[in-house]
């Protein structure tokens, strides 16, 4: 889930790099700075509205000056028990990595559906043994997060643990072949009007 949040924090600015225009470089620093770091679980995404706080500081022996800053965060958070859609971005032996917002989750095989699973690695997919049906890389699929441990010093390390076997979720053409819009499904043509006797 996404979340919108105001914050304050603090960006050094080092001694080299003083003499730029400090607003600009202020800007630059408190993107790279935040952007893709985790707080409290929530990954931070964008920051936008950069502002500076009053005078920055020097610290002995340092040489940089510490600015204070405010701005506003884009973040993600994964919650248990959310549905999440995303796109197939890997598959391996032991299942597939789904991509949702700016993370991957685990997929694992016995997640995938109420079937025994082929692994088809020159394929590059998992095939179901009875239903035939397959996920491959670039499948959309619909997910609910079962599992949740971030990474707050590597983000893109978090572990998050997917599963496919409820109602509802699942790879988005299945859902739409069991709802009846998928390729497959058969249309009904409408009834012919009778044409009144004379």
């Amino acid at each position: 889930m996404y979340y919108l949040v105001s914050k304050e924090d603090t960006v050094r600015i080092p001694p080299d790099r003083l003499g730029e225009d400090l607003d600009t470089l202020v800007g630059e620093l408190t993107h790279t700075t935040f952007e893709g770091k985790v707080d409290r679980s929530r990954l931070i995404v964008l920051v936008t509205n950069i502002g500076k706080i009053g005078d920055g500081h020097i610290i002995h022996g340092d040489g940089g000056v510490y600015q204070r800053v405010k701005f506003d965060a884009l973040m993600f958070r994964p919650e248990l028990q959310e549905i999440v859609q995303g796109t197939v971005c890997e598959i391996l032996k032991f299942g597939a990595f789904i991509r949702f917002g700016p993370l991957d989750g685990l997929l694992h095989i016995s997640q995938i559906m109420d079937d025994r699973i082929d692994i088809d690695e020159g394929g590059n997919r998992l095939v179901g043994k009875d239903t035939k049906r397959e996920i491959r890389v670039g499948d959309d699929v619909r997910a609910r997060i079962v599992a949740i441990s971030m990474n707050e010093r590597s983000p893109r390390e978090s572990k998050i643990g997917l599963t496919m076997r409820q109602p509802g979720l699942g790879k988005i053409s299945w859902l739409e072949e069991e709802r009846g819009e998928g390729r497959g499904a058969k249309k009904t043509a409408a009834p012919k009007e009778k044409k009144p006797k004379k």
